[in-house]
C-alpha cells in the first residue's frame, strides 16, 4: 500500500497521459480556431547591393496565398488588405494564389485589392492555383484560368508580371520589379523576364513558388518574394512541418540568403484547409538598405 502523498507508477503514467491528451487538444482547438486567422506583421531589413541612397528604406509589402473561397471567413482577407494600407509601404507584392480550385471566385477573390496603392506600385505574378495546377506534374482543369485571373487583377490595379521586368523610380533612381510565371505551370521564363533589363539596376523579382530561385541564380536577383509553402502550414512540436516534402523545407519559410542575394518565404494569409500551428499567417514588411 502507498504511503501517504505518494504516486504509484500507475497513477503517474496516467496523470501524464491525461496532461499529454490535454494539452495536445488544446493544440488542436487553438490550431483550428484561432491560428488560421491570427495574422501576424513581419517586419525585416535587407541589404541590397548597389542600391541608391534615394531608395535606402523603400518599403515593400508582402502578401502571399490568399486562397479565396467559401472556406475562408468572411472579412478576414478584408482585413489583411486593410492592415497592408495602413502601414503605408512604397510597394506592395502579391506572389500569387488569389483563388483555391476553380475559377468559380475569381471576381470577389481580386475585387479585394481594388483599395490597394502603393507610391511605386502594386505588383502581382500567378500561382500555381491560378493556374488550376495543384502538383508539381499536375494537368490543368481550366486552361484560361491564368489569363482570366491576370486580367481580372489588371482591373482592379494590380499589375501583373508575367515572366517580364518594369521600372520603377524614386528621386530618379531606379527599382526592377520582375515576375515570372509559376514554375508548376511549365511557363516559367526567366530569359524572357529580364531581356534587355539593365544588369546594374536593383531587382526585386517575384516568384510564386521558393524553388524558383534554382532557376533565377543566373541573374540578377536582389531580393525574391514567394510563398506557395504555407510555411507547411502545420510545425507540430518534434516533428516539424508536416505538410512539406524534404526538398520543399530548403525554403519553408522566412529570410534565406543566396549567393547573390535573398529569398523571402512568405507563410501566406488564406489556407485550404483551416488549419495553422506556430505558423501564423503573415503580412511581411520588408525595408531595402545599401548592402
Amino acid at each position: 500500500m502507498s504511503a501517504p502523498g505518494s504516486h504509484s507508477p500507475r497513477g503517474s503514467l496516467v496523470g501524464r497521459m491525461a496532461r499529454l491528451v490535454g494539452r495536445n487538444w488544446a493544440r488542436l482547438g487553438y490550431a483550428r480556431h484561432v491560428e488560421p486567422t491570427y495574422l501576424a506583421v513581419n517586419r525585416f531589413e535587407v541589404p541590397v547591393r548597389g542600391l541608391p541612397a534615394a531608395l535606402a528604406g523603400v518599403r515593400v509589402a508582402h502578401l502571399s496565398d490568399f486562397h479565396h473561397g467559401p472556406h475562408i471567413p468572411a472579412g478576414y482577407l478584408e482585413g489583411a488588405i486593410e492592415c497592408t494600407v495602413a502601414e503605408k509601404p512604397d510597394l506592395i507584392a502579391l506572389t500569387g494564389d488569389y483563388v483555391d480550385r476553380g475559377p468559380d471566385h475569381v471576381g470577389t477573390a481580386t475585387r479585394l485589392f481594388r483599395g490597394l496603392k502603393a507610391p511605386l506600385g502594386v505588383f502581382g505574378v500567378l500561382g500555381n492555383h491560378d493556374f488550376s495546377v495543384h502538383t508539381a506534374r499536375g494537368r490543368r482543369r481550366h486552361a484560361e484560368l491564368g489569363r482570366r485571373i491576370a486580367d481580372a487583377l489588371g482591373a482592379e490595379g494590380v499589375t501583373v508580371l508575367r515572366n517580364r521586368s518594369v521600372r520603377v523610380e524614386r528621386a530618379g533612381a531606379a527599382l526592377t520589379v520582375a515576375g515570372v510565371d509559376d514554375l508548376w505551370s511549365g511557363l516559367s521564363d526567366p530569359l524572357a523576364t529580364f531581356d534587355g533589363v539593365c544588369g546594374a539596376t536593383p531587382r526585386v523579382v517575384l516568384a510564386h513558388n521558393p524553388q524558383s530561385a534554382e532557376s533565377l541564380a543566373a541573374h540578377r536577383a536582389d531580393l525574391i518574394l514567394s510563398g506557395h509553402t504555407h510555411g507547411g502550414q502545420i510545425n507540430w512540436p518534434g516533428l516539424g512541418p508536416l505538410f512539406l516534402a524534404r526538398g520543399a523545407r530548403r525554403w519553408s519559410a522566412g529570410l534565406y540568403p543566396l549567393d547573390v542575394g535573398h529569398l523571402y518565404v512568405n507563410t501566406g494569409v488564406g489556407f485550404g484547409w483551416r488549419f495553422r500551428f506556430n505558423v501564423r499567417p503573415e503580412l511581411a514588411i520588408i525595408t531595402l538598405k545599401p548592402a
